[in-house]
């Protein structure tokens, strides 16, 4: 599994003209999933989340979790995130798991992720056209792959 993750002052996905997800202060987790990912890369990924200190604390400093100030997660599949530019200038997306196997994992990373976190979290939907957007804080962006465990 591969995200990019940012941090926000506010979020929000829309499909087909109409709003689906919207927070304000928190994460927008974008989500790619490859062939090999399995449970042990969504309990890895999930915690590593909820845990990263990249939220201010009271001297400004990024020492505080999305657990600890409370702010909400939108989480939005992107297979793109496993394209290919090796070759040409049209990306490949060999690498990102078909629907079959990325639809199941994405909806365990989803309830993993709300369990880790202590509350639901809001979601684009899988394969849609969306329009995604955003204030990144910082900004911050962090883009984490569990292959490489960074």
């Amino acid at each position: 599994m591969k995200v990019v993750i940012q941090r926000v002052s506010k979020a929000r996905v829309e499909i087909s003209k109409k709003e689906v997800a919207k927070i304000k202060q928190g994460l927008l987790v974008l989500l790619g999933i490859t062939h090999q990912d399995a449970q042990e890369d969504i309990n890895w990924l999930s915690k590593k989340i909820v845990n990263l200190r990249i939220f201010g604390d009271e001297k400004g400093l990024m020492n505080t979790s999305i657990i600890n100030n409370g702010g909400d997660i939108i989480v939005v599949s992107q297979f793109t995130l496993y394209s290919s530019t090796k070759k040409g200038a049209r990306p490949s997306f060999i690498n990102a798991a078909k629907p079959a196997v990325a639809i199941p994992l994405y909806k365990k990373f989803i309830s993993q992720l709300e369990n880790d976190l202590g509350k639901p979290v809001q979601t684009g939907e899988f394969g849609a056209d969306m329009k995604v957007e955003l204030i990144n804080d910082g900004p911050v962006t962090i883009v984490i792959d569990t292959q490489n465990k960074e």
